[in-house]
């Protein structure tokens, strides 16, 4: 629970699942509510009564969903900020201090760095739902009984609703913008500088590029620019819609229409809301709405607004019935999420080595156990429409590749629906996705060939004139120009010539993982009656952790901003 609502006592431990109170035997929602339909030429004043609470909960269920996009898009654009300035200097230091000053510059524009960034941004969204899914599965945060807002009590107001739904539907959709209140990057420039300074001021003979004549100031500076810029563009293929699945089940498919939404989200209510923030010193004129909107996060919307990807979030004391499976009650939600990853990334390395013997249909048994596991990444399902591709399954590859790109939009995801949709006859479709890979790599071979193949036949394209490299951006402008893709935007010269050292090819290599030792804490009272914590490693494991350590000890790759090396190719 985070820890502004520390203070607020948990719910007592449930009763078996068999007898649990508000379930049945399968699972499903239950209260003393019923969920038959009346007769309506019996009591239609109740059909009608019915059909209201019906209408306000499906309103109130879209709002959150709707809320809950754009705040996640806006705390996840902190998160962003916070990465610019704390781990991209370091970033940048590692691979200048490989290479030259000026090496950042003049590459980081380079898919290698593209790359990386995709996947560490795909593990962090991964975590965009992560809190509120178990918060709403679980209901681990107690209703206050006398003033807890039950959604029956809105019916009156149902017209104020629908309109604050509306307004909330035509906003824009949720997009990562660097948040205004937050300022600028410049603390993440003078951390590089400062950096680089102190490694060369020990060095007795400093580098000649490194010295203070040289210059190199300016260099880093602005190869710290182009790569944070290069961070947000990446960002932005991200669609944090597609992101917190069983959040959005939940809120799309599974709410109950009774009336009886306070049920279903335990939420902490308006008044101790209230309370809190007069008790904690909230600014005024922040009216917090009753659906806890930003609970939990300090500084909201304030430059002092914590990155919660940072905290420790920790649910202990969850209802061990609505866990998945091989999850233990004890475990942070850090703990579930990387018991979650290893396992995924064990069944899609299955898959890779059915796939690899051409058993493809093994291979998509082994990918969709993977993304049922982990949905909060797309690259499952790229993996399974490549699999179908080689099994002819064209619908099922055209729809595998949509949900992938429903989370990233990316090339890979792109140029496989194309083929997809070019065997299913769609050509007009597959030349729009064709055109948008071309859109953010203009350079990409693979599309452009593809893209000139679903031509009318008696066209032909323009040849290269040369193999130089100003002849081939001529040649690619041409190209555009006849395929129909928009020209892409000219970038601004380098101010300083690239020297030998700023082609150098490096290599971003992810750590993996590896076996750690498990500790336990003991609390001890001494003699002057004072608690004393101590820690002991574990000898005696649960399977589960056996589990956890076998996994660990496989050396799977598990992307982090701090879990990688930079090296020479």
């Amino acid at each position: 629970m985070p820890a502004k609502y520390s203070h607020i006592k948990k719910r007592p431990p449930v009763a078996p699942k068999n007898s649990k109170k508000g379930t049945n035997s399968t699972g499903k929602h239950t209260h003393n509510r019923r969920h038959d339909t009346p007769n309506p030429h019996g009591d239609r004043s109740l059909t009608q009564a019915k059909s209201a609470v019906s209408e306000l909960e499906r309103a109130l269920a879209r709002i959150l969903l709707l809320r809950y996009e754009q705040d996640i898009a806006r705390l996840f654009s902190t998160r962003l900020h916070h990465i610019s300035v704390v781990y991209i200097p370091t970033f940048v230091m590692k691979c200048v201090t490989l290479a030259g000053p000026g090496w950042a510059a003049h590459n980081a524009d380079s898919e290698e760095l593209k790359d990386f960034f995709r996947t560490v941004i795909g593990m962090d969204l991964r975590q965009a739902g992560e809190p509120l899914r178990h918060f709403a599965m679980s209901n681990g945060v107690a209703i206050c009984q006398k003033k807890g807002l039950h959604s029956m009590r809105l019916l009156p107001y149902i017209s104020g609703i629908k309109a604050h739904l509306a307004a909330l539907e035509s906003m824009a959709s949720p997009t990562l913008l660097k948040p205004p209140h937050l300022g600028g990057f410049a603390a993440g420039q003078h951390t590089l500088e400062e950096a680089c300074q102190t490694k060369y001021a020990r060095w007795s003979e400093i580098p000649l590029e490194w010295r203070e004549e040289s210059d190199w100031r300016p260099k880093v500076r602005l190869g710290y620019d182009k790569t944070v810029q290069t961070l947000w563009r990446v960002a932005k293929e991200f669609d944090i819609r597609g992101y917190g699945q069983i959040l959005r089940d939940k809120l799309s498919n599974k709410w109950c229409e009774c009336g009886c939404s306070t049920d279903h989200l335990g939420d902490v209510c308006e008044k101790t809301v209230r309370e809190h923030e007069e008790e904690s010193g909230v600014r005024s004129g922040k009216q917090r709405e009753w659906d806890g909107r930003g609970s939990g996060i300090f500084g909201w919307e304030t430059d002092e607004e914590e990155d919660i990807w940072e905290l420790e979030l920790d649910f202990r004391g969850m209802d061990p019935d609505e866990l998945e499976e091989g999850v233990d009650p004890s475990m942070t939600i850090g703990e579930i999420m990387e018991w979650r990853f290893l396992r995924a990334e064990h069944e899609k390395e299955q898959g890779n080595i059915a796939f690899r013997r051409a058993l493809f249909d093994t291979a998509i048994t082994h990918y969709e156990a993977a993304h049922k596991i982990e949905p909060e990444l797309p690259h499952y399902q790229l993996n399974i429409a490549a699999a179908c591709l080689k099994l002819s399954k064209w619908i099922e590859a055209e729809e595998a590749c949509s949900k992938a790109l429903s989370q990233h939009r990316s090339s890979k995801g792109l140029f496989r629906r194309a083929k997809a949709r070019q065997m299913l006859g769609k050509t007009d479709d597959a030349m729009k996705d064709l055109r948008t890979i071309l859109r953010f790599q203009p350079s990409n071979r693979d599309a452009q060939s593809e893209l000139i193949a679903l031509l009318p036949p008696n066209t032909a394209p323009p040849l290269p004139a040369s193999s130089s490299s100003s002849d081939d951006q001529q040649y690619l402008e041409h190209l555009h120009e006849y395929l129909g893709i928009a020209k892409p935007k000219a970038t601004k010269p380098i101010p300083f010539p690239k020297t030998p050292a700023d082609s150098v090819k490096l290599k971003i290599c992810i750590l993996p993982t590896s076996d750690v030792p498990l500790w336990e804490h003991h609390r001890e009272v001494t003699e002057k009656g004072k608690q004393k914590l101590t820690m002991t490693m574990k000898t005696e494991l649960t399977d589960r952790e056996k589990e956890m350590q076998r996994l660990r000890k496989s050396n799977m790759a598990f992307p982090g901003w701090d879990k990688y090396v930079v090296q020479k190719v």
